[in-house]
């Protein structure tokens, strides 16, 4: 090819330092698209971690209620586990002409209030528990879990 002035212009063909110059563009591009990767995988390994703490370990809310112990059963397909409902004293109503109980359904994850709970059946109890977000299987059925037992009475009194 013919330029201006009859001057030869030749097509510059690639040399190994403009070949090396893009690979290690591309490899450095590459290098920075996994860090970006990992570091959005690691941000959403602790959101996820975060959430399963909030939802199923972080203790909501602590109290005591007092009651009769209606029944108290482990029951469960793979992980069997203490489920016990207190009727409370009090009365109240849904609906008109109707008369309902306060009931508290709760689970119980020490073996040793559990049987302490069986043994003293047709007594009113004052329980202390941990409320959670949600409920997991090896912990019971519900929110609601008791770790505590602190006062037993007859009913008499």
């Amino acid at each position: 090819m013919f330029g201006c002035n009859g001057m030869i212009i030749r097509k510059s063909s690639p040399t190994f330092d403009h070949i090396s110059l893009r690979f290690i563009t591309l490899l450095t591009q590459i290098t920075v698209m996994r860090k970006m990767i990992w570091s959005i995988l690691l941000i959403l390994l602790v959101l996820g971690a975060g959430f399963v703490y909030w939802k199923f370990y972080f203790v909501f809310g602590e109290g005591a209620k007092a009651g009769e112990l209606n029944f108290l059963v482990k029951k469960g397909y793979v992980f069997k586990t203490w489920e016990g409902k207190l009727i409370q004293s009090g009365l109240r109503s849904k609906a008109a002409n109707t008369v309902q109980s306060y009931d508290f359904d709760f689970s119980v994850t020490d073996e040793a209030v559990a049987q302490k709970l069986l043994s003293s059946e047709g007594k009113v109890f004052n329980l202390h528990y941990k409320e959670y977000m949600g409920a997991l299987p090896w912990r019971g059925y519900s929110k609601y879990v008791v770790d505590s037992i602190i006062s037993i009475t007859d009913l008499s009194h």
